[in-house]
């Protein structure tokens, strides 16, 4: 009986049910990884495991159908004492193969469903996987008149979702509120602040990029980003979005209570996950200390491009003035020379290319702001939201877990203490059913503390992802300031033979031969 006929004819239901369990749901396969754990479950002696594992070896990393068919075969065949062998399947080719006795396969299939899926607990994205997984706009609605006050208006942007909605700052509110209830032991970035009385324009954009930052991290989140109240607030296009989002999902419960992870936080958390953390929380803050003076120096560098615009434009300003000068130039005045004259009309040329230099170094600004600091800013919020939320989890789990511990120690001390002074038994029996009580809730704390932890280390990953944007920032930098002194070079080699004109000979030659 050839092994690919295996999958064919009698075969008991139990084989059946054992490929379901352990296949990949992609392929159809199974790991040879997850068939030795089978042989394991067999108990049969090395010798047999190793007799058994040359029979179905297929040498190609995993075994069809077929070949696992073959496989329970041979452990029930040898589990009945004989001997295995290519000829015992031949022989039993008109007849239901045996039933092998594997125990509780549950080790078993968990192990493939681990292989299978990858580890849930590895990030397993780039930083451009992570910018692929959205695009968002937020840009600015003109203002509207209320009935009392005027308010500020966005138009955002999803590529995913091929949505535009609009929305209001107590949107973007009832949003980030939603979000840490649902995903406490998530990077939820912070919102920027309320508006203030008298906010101007330099006020308001900063807040729009500001939101812009937040939203683009929550839709490029792998897990945050599919959840529904995500989607809802980047397509509902109805009346009174800070309400309506709050009324639709006030009751859905936090990540821990509807997770499948949360069961396997303590089988799927590393061993050294909290020796890792703080060091990781450890080096986080550095980075974000490094990261933070590295934005103070991109701030100036684009201060100086718009301080430098300022100063070219009214240097330009007063050459104008100058050439615009309208006193009487007899030769009382010059002597007969006309060299004034000469640079007069110069200075109306120069004064044109020195706007041209202000426009030049207001665009190097734009650039520094947009490819330099923004990414920076996208950069630091990512970081303190992992800060934020390693506070979180030390005021929040671990705090509960401690009261927990104390709780029974508590009672455990209250229970000894009654025994010693001979208590009666109603007082002491009753303390029993609160530390068995007690000892549910230590437990349930435990798990959501280990569910903490295990989001933490995947955070932690995410963050680690998006420390490549430090790499393309340094770029933006090299080629915004190549580009930026390229361009000023190219309008101070315009000006000069206009500048050279209006000197006299013997000075304009001299500044030509250096």
């Amino acid at each position: 009986m050839a092994s690919t006929d295996l999958s064919f004819g009698s075969i008991p239901a139990f084989y059946r049910e054992v490929y379901e369990k352990i296949c990949s749901p992609t392929r159809g396969n199974v790991k040879l990884e997850v068939f030795r754990s089978l042989l394991v479950k067999s108990q049969l002696s090395g010798s047999i495991v190793n007799q058994i594992w040359k029979l179905v070896d297929s040498k190609t990393g995993y075994l069809t159908r077929s070949g696992l068919y073959k496989g329970l075969a041979l452990i029930a065949f040898a589990q009945q004492g004989k001997q295995p062998s290519d000829k015992l399947l031949e022989n039993s080719e008109s007849q239901e193969l045996p039933v092998p006795a594997l125990g509780d396969l549950s080790e078993v299939t968990l192990l493939a469903q681990r292989l299978y899926r990858g580890n849930p607990a590895k990030l397993n994205h780039t930083y451009s996987d992570i910018c692929n997984l959205d695009t968002i706009e937020v840009n600015l609605v003109p203002e509207k008149k209320g009935i009392f006050l005027k308010h500020v208006e966005y138009q955002v942007t999803s590529k995913r979702f091929n949505s535009v909605v609009y929305r209001r700052y107590n949107d973007f509110v009832s949003l980030y509120d939603l979000l840490l209830a649902r995903f406490p032991y998530r990077l939820i970035p912070k919102l920027p602040p309320k508006k203030i009385v008298g906010a101007d324009s330099q006020f308001l954009e900063e807040r729009r990029r500001s939101l812009l930052r937040f939203l683009t991290l929550i839709a490029r989140h792998p897990v945050v980003s599919e959840d529904p109240i995500v989607q809802f607030f980047f397509t509902y296009t109805g009346d009174e979005t800070q309400h309506k989002i709050r009324d639709v999902f006030r009751r859905v419960p936090d990540e821990f209570a509807t997770s499948e992870l949360s069961s396997r936080a303590k089988e799927l958390m590393p061993p050294e996950t909290l020796t890792e953390f703080a060091n990781s929380r450890d080096q986080i803050r550095m980075i974000l200390l490094g990261i933070s003076r590295l934005k103070h120096i991109a701030d100036s560098l684009a201060i100086r491009s718009h301080n430098y615009a300022v100063d070219m434009a009214e240097l330009g300003n007063q050459l104008s003035t100058l050439a615009a000068e309208q006193h009487g130039t007899g030769t009382w005045v010059t002597g007969g020379s006309s060299l004034w004259q000469d640079m007069k009309k110069g200075f109306h040329v120069i004064s044109k290319e020195f706007n041209l230099l202000s426009t030049r170094a207001l665009q190097q600004a734009v650039r520094e702001e947009t490819m330099v600091c923004e990414r920076l800013n996208l950069l630091l919020d990512i970081l303190v939201a992992h800060r934020m939320l390693c506070e979180r989890h030390e005021r929040g789990v671990s705090a509960d877990h401690q009261r927990a511990l104390s709780t029974m120690l508590s009672l455990k001390k209250r229970q000894m203490q009654g025994v010693i002074r001979g208590t009666d038994a109603d007082t002491v029996e009753y303390l029993e059913n609160k530390m068995v009580s007690q000892e549910s809730v230590i437990a349930n704390v435990e798990l959501r503390n280990c569910f903490s932890l295990l989001c933490l280390h995947m955070e932690t990953q995410l963050v680690h992802a998006h420390l490549e944007i430090l790499a393309t920032v340094l770029q933006s930098l090299v080629s915004v300031q190549i580009r930026g002194h390229s361009e000023l070079a190219e309008v101070w080699k315009l000006i000069e033979p206009t500048i050279t004109k209006c000197l006299p000979e013997k000075l304009a030659s001299g500044s030509n031969g250096g």
